[in-house]
């Protein structure tokens, strides 16, 4: 019985566990995300409004158009794609927030299977 107990007392403990989700703070601003490709460490900075985003990748400057869907979801998309890969619409999510950093998981649209996750720290508003 003391097992049964004790197994229901976690299961309402974890069950009602939910991440922070500041998203609003998060839609604009400058941020920085970090990620290993191949190896290699690969810093880019990028500057969001409302509905537009700026990426610094490498030397290059980049735009794409956001969408919001809700505080915490958007759809991403390159203004002048230079290839049909970079053509296709990323939808990003944020799972958590934590003071100026939130994680988040992107995928191609209608690519589901194929989720990526990834952390970004905000600079400044």
């Amino acid at each position: 019985m003391r097992i049964v107990v004790l197994f229901a007392l976690l299961l309402l403990f974890t069950g009602c566990f939910s991440p922070d989700r500041n998203c609003k703070s998060f839609q604009t601003g400058t941020f920085l995300f970090t990620s290993i490709v191949l190896g290699d460490t690969l810093t880019t900075k990028f500057i969001r409004t409302d509905s537009i985003e700026v990426d610094y990748y490498l030397n290059r400057v980049d735009s794409s158009s956001v969408r919001w869907l809700n505080d915490c979801e958007c759809i991403v998309k390159k203004m002048r794609p230079l290839s049909y890969q970079e053509s296709k619409a990323v939808h990003m999510k944020i799972l958590s927030t934590k003071d100026n950093t939130y994680t988040f998981e992107y995928n191609l649209v209608g690519d589901s299977a194929n989720k990526q996750r990834g952390m970004v720290t905000k600079l400044s508003n």
